[in-house]
């Protein structure tokens, strides 16, 4: 019953104008992601700071060319995650099967 709960969650907050899901299948191997979250924040003034559990020692960064990195390793993950419609889809066969 929780797994439903965490599903229909998902699903509600996918439809979300200001929100992007996608799923990453398992069938999709090796990513990026694997060696744990990716973090950027862009600040309004320009400036930025990211840190990644498998990068730089999980240190927080302010160098442009590891923003950069981590800015590509995030861009493979979207890449080989189902699209947003795909994503939503999934989680309802998921859903259908519980």
């Amino acid at each position: 019953m929780v797994w439903r709960q965490q599903l229909e969650h998902l699903l509600e907050v996918g439809r979300l104008r200001n929100v992007t899901l996608q799923v990453m299948p398992t069938s999709a191997g090796g990513h990026p992601g694997l060696d744990g979250r990716i973090e950027v924040l862009k600040f309004a003034d320009g400036t930025a700071a990211g840190r990644s559990d498998g990068a730089f020692s999980g240190r927080p960064t302010f160098d442009p060319k590891q923003l950069r990195i981590l800015e590509l390793r995030y861009g493979a993950i979207r890449a080989q995650a189902l699209t947003p419609r795909e994503s939503l889809a999934f989680i309802e066969q998921v859903l259908g099967e519980t």
